[in-house]
């Protein structure tokens, strides 16, 4: 078809319009990205509902009953936390050993693996070998074995002692096996495993720039006054975050106690851990409905330091921002 303008006569044609492309519904949408979170969420749940959160409310169930692993559980209500804090002083042994353990090691455990790090940052030759070598305590630290190896090291004819006397010192105990001593032994093995918060550590003194420690040396500061007012503040969450961290673990220790006492938490109580007194009454008296109690009083104490951890980044990137 022809169509006349002032110019002349064409005979091209208007091209159709095309329609436009219909967008996809909505709720097909959200259906569809509803079924990807169910896909890649849904193996996750599915282990938190059954690992945790169901042996959660089941301990939590238990911990209010009378249950001797033999029979049906027998509800008594609040008896066990009123036994607990009232007519059990091995509670409270417990739970100073374990605080024991905790003040001193975390904090030893911490400055040895600050320290470490600091070293490694100046540029050490080998680098990745150190940070495998000095890692590797955390990952065997816990298991029976070194267990058996610290029991043997400070045993009365261990290592220690032996070196101890080349170098004239006589009378020397047995550590493992005084009430003075055996803790201390338990706090070196935890001073031990440093390389966990040692690699974080490492982590964050390699993404402070540079130049604040170059602009410092201009401005004439020295060597401690640069560690004080500038690696110490920009580690800071990772410090908090290392303490928690340590902090929980120390709480939940239970192999190295089990095994250099034989399971008894001896000599006279000294390797009482908190663990280990629950694992006693659940597993050797079998009084499990006091045991999950037990285990119910650690649970909210993780969780509260886990909740200080979170409360605490989220203000330090508020603040931050």
């Amino acid at each position: 078809m022809s169509i006349t303008t002032k110019h002349g006569t064409t005979s091209a044609e208007p091209a159709a319009a095309t329609p436009p492309r219909r967008s996809p519904r909505r709720g097909g949408v959200r259906r569809t990205r509803f079924g990807y979170l169910a896909v890649f969420l849904g193996p996750w749940t599915l282990g938190f509902l059954v690992l945790t959160a169901g042996p959660l409310l089941a301990s939590v169930y238990l911990s209010l009953t009378d249950f001797n692993l033999l029979g049906n559980p027998t509800f008594i209500g609040a008896e066990n936390y009123v036994q607990m804090f009232t007519a059990d002083p091995r509670f409270f042994t417990s739970l100073g050993v374990t605080a024991m353990y905790v003040v001193v090691s975390v904090p030893l455990q911490l400055l040895l693996a600050l320290g470490l790090a600091l070293l490694l940052n100046q540029g050490v030759r080998g680098l990745s070998y150190y940070r495998a070598l000095y890692y590797l305590p955390s990952l065997i630290g816990g298991s029976v074995a070194i267990g058996i190896l610290w029991r043997t090291v400070f045993g009365y004819q261990g290592s220690v002692n032996q070196v101890l006397r080349l170098l004239g010192f006589e009378d020397l105990p047995n550590w493992v096996n005084n009430p003075t001593w055996s803790i201390w032994t338990l706090i070196a093995l935890n001073v031990w495993t440093f390389g966990s918060p040692m690699i974080i550590f490492l982590a964050g003194l390699r993404q402070i720039p540079a130049e604040l420690y170059e602009q410092a040396q201009i401005d004439g500061a020295g060597a401690v006054a640069r560690f004080l007012k500038i690696t110490l503040p920009m580690l800071t969450p990772l410090i908090f975050f290392n303490v928690i961290l340590q902090t929980i673990n120390a709480f939940q220790a239970f192999t190295p106690a089990h095994v250099i006492s034989n399971g008894t938490g001896g000599p006279a109580d000294s390797t009482m851990f908190y663990t280990l007194y629950l694992y006693i009454e659940g597993f050797t008296r079998y009084n499990m409905g006091y045991a999950s109690a037990l285990g119910c009083i650690l649970l909210a104490l993780i969780g509260i330091l886990t909740l200080l951890n979170f409360l605490f980044s989220r203000y330090w990137v508020f603040y931050n921002d």
